[in-house]
């Protein structure tokens, strides 16, 4: 008889379903029934509110971009620290996971001391009449350095198994460097990028530490929607808190399906593709 290295199928899933239901689930069943003290029209009236669509449109619309951002200069970084060999390279690679290991508030304040009019770089931006620290830019800084290190370990694993030999054989056909990178290397790097987006996205959506420091928290300017969320709760507000919180959490399940719907896209196309 073949031993099972884990417990059986049955006992695993029991124990799986469990866990799932107990740390996420019930959470979020949780939040929704809190929500729905507020009803359907309570909830549509909340998101007609002109303050909370600005705060949601900056959340969702920066966070999409940073993750776009990311994923171009992510690949950039995972490229180089994978093909290539220079000194100082571990001791850069061990930087992209200071977003990991530093407290979110530490980076807020290290983000608006360096973007601020009177910072390191917020002086010279200035100069040029460029001002990040307590506007949407700033929103959108802290959220491109949150979301940054998912799209680079992402990506690197995947890089690091590619085979040389494709690009050889590429290159003796005569193609040149960026025919070989957009039609041999990015295809299979699709599927990996999109997911890498998505961990940068919902990594961004969520952010509060780092951005309200940054943010200047101005109505309709540069608030985030986590930060209503907090407000509700300092007011005692706890359907509306968990309203906005249900809203959140709809938007960003529709996104991440699309990126998923997305994925299994590319994964069929990759395997079709000559």
């Amino acid at each position: 008889m073949k031993r099972r290295i884990l417990p059986g199928f049955n006992l695993s899933l029991g124990y799986s379903l469990t866990y799932l239901g107990l740390i996420v689930l019930l959470p979020l069943a949780a939040l929704a029934w809190k929500a729905s003290g507020l009803g359907i029209g309570g909830l549509i009236e909340l998101l007609r509110v002109p303050r909370t669509l600005a705060a949601l449109k900056l959340s969702f619309g920066g966070a999409t971009l940073a993750a776009a951002i990311n994923v171009v200069v992510g690949l950039l970084v995972a490229w180089v620290l994978v093909r290539y060999r220079f000194p100082g390279r571990r001791l850069f690679d061990a930087a992209v996971d200071l977003p990991f290991a530093l407290p979110t508030a530490v980076a807020g304040i290290a983000l608006t001391a360096l973007y601020a009019p009177n910072g390191w770089i917020g002086q010279w931006l200035a100069a040029l009449g460029i001002k990040v620290a307590y506007t949407p830019s700033g929103v959108l800084v802290a959220m491109v350095f949150v979301g940054f290190p998912f799209v680079v370990r992402t990506l690197q694993p995947v890089l690091e198994t590619l085979e040389h030999d494709v690009e050889e054989a590429a290159e003796t056909l005569g193609a040149r460097r960026w025919q070989i990178f957009l039609k041999v290397i990015l295809p299979m790097l699709v599927p990996t990028l999109l997911t890498g987006f998505a961990l940068a996205l919902a990594r961004a959506v969520g952010e509060y530490g780092s951005v309200i420091f940054i943010a200047g928290n101005i109505p309709m300017k540069s608030e985030i929607a986590p930060l209503l969320i907090v407000q509700s709760l300092e007011q005692f507000d706890y359907a509306g808190a968990a309203a906005l919180g249900v809203a959140m959490l709809a938007f960003s399940f529709v996104l991440l399906l699309v990126i998923t719907l997305l994925q299994r896209w590319s994964h069929r196309w990759a395997e079709v593709a000559p």
